[in-house]
């Protein structure tokens, strides 16, 4: 199969052929049909974030199983479905109290003295991608990696719900517990944060404030949902939001991993107030707050993927964009065949468009 290798860390995608093994128990492989290019990817690819390579990037994805190993009770060949890299073993303190998203075990991945999953042509074993490695043709993942959708909904918009959308709504919905009438603002609106606004709408957030530095990503904000918008080029950023909210908002949202706008989104909270972090902060970036801050019972806190239940999330995820109140058609800024992943990439860097979409045949 063709798929995009990393080969060093800070170096272009290589498209080349791979080899991918045969379901095994548990195991199923799926066509790709699509697949989003998110910024935890760039993580990766530019080396803020370690992984071993070679690997195959890539964890926003959609498809139709071709295949099913043993034992497989969840899917069957011919289901299309959504794909996520919070692939859970459903029997550790984490699955069994409800925290999917936390699951560290190593059950759904092959150990060390089996075939690997994925190997090179000339032979030698490449590493798996956060449980997927969808920047490929086919994906060979275990069953708690994917879910089956309904047949409708189109495939390059259910990838994005693999990880821009459940890790935007999953914080508003589970992390943060957003109620009705309350107030909400978001730092950053790439597609994670688009997909932050949208969700803090469909929960009935009485004020949204989108907070970026692209007047262009600002007005999409403004159709995902948002009430105002503030450009960070201009001005405080913290006095405009105290001004809008008479003191500051009930929930801040950071979507980009910055120690400054984590920082922020903590200052902005107006008193028993709670800032969720999505954004992946480098390794080794201390973040700085105000002690007295806590008298006011302000609150921090992180969110991994929306603290998703996955399974039972994006289904009616999918529901909601059917109804016409998930807005996804409107996330996708270009769609580009996989021999154009760089330029994907380069996108991202300079910051100006919400989502690029690589399809497959």
């Amino acid at each position: 199969m063709k798929a995009a290798v990393l080969h060093q860390p800070r170096t272009p995608l290589v498209i080349e052929d791979v080899a991918i093994g045969k379901p095994g128990p548990r195991e199923v492989l799926v066509r790709t049909a699509a697949v989003g290019v998110c910024h935890s990817d760039l993580h990766f690819v530019d080396g803020a974030y370690p992984h071993p390579v070679p690997t195959i990037p890539g964890h926003e994805a959609a498809g139709v199983v071709e295949q099913v190993g043993a034992e497989v009770r969840t899917v069957k060949p011919g289901d299309h479905v959504i794909t996520c890299l919070s692939a859970y073993c459903g029997h550790c303190e984490h699955c069994l109290t409800g925290h999917l998203s936390l699951c560290t075990e190593p059950d759904t991945r092959r150990r060390e003295d089996e075939e690997p999953r994925l190997r090179a042509t000339h032979g030698n074993a490449m590493h798996q991608f956060l449980n997927l490695s969808a920047f490929a043709e086919q994906m060979l993942i275990h069953e708690h990696a994917l879910v089956a959708i309904r047949r409708d909904m189109p495939l390059d918009r259910a990838a994005l719900i693999g990880c821009a959308v459940t890790t935007g709504m999953g914080a508003v919905i589970h992390t943060a517990r957003v109620q009705p009438g309350e107030t909400v603002a978001v730092i950053g609106c790439g597609g994670i944060g688009l997909a932050t606004v949208n969700s803090a709408a469909i929960a009935g957030a009485g004020r949204i404030i989108a907070i970026d530095r692209v007047p262009g990503k600002l007005e999409l904000a403004r159709k995902f949902g948002a009430t105002d918008v503030i450009d960070a080029s201009e001005g405080n950023v913290l006095d405009a939001v105290r001004t809008l909210t008479g003191g500051g908002v009930h929930h801040a949202f950071e979507a980009i991993g910055l120690k400054e706008t984590t920082e922020q989104a903590f200052a902005m909270l107006r008193r028993g107030g709670t800032a969720t972090v999505i954004g992946m902060i480098a390794p080794g970036v201390k973040i700085e707050l105000k002690g007295s801050d806590f008298l006011g019972e302000k609150r921090i806190q992180g969110s991994l993927m929306g603290s998703n239940r996955f399974p039972v999330d994006m289904p009616r995820m999918v529901d909601f964009y059917m109804a016409g109140r998930l807005h996804l058609d409107e996330l996708i800024a270009q769609r580009l065949p996989l021999d154009r992943i760089n330029d994907a990439f380069d996108e991202l860097r300079r910051g100006e468009l919400a989502r690029s979409v690589i399809l497959f045949d």
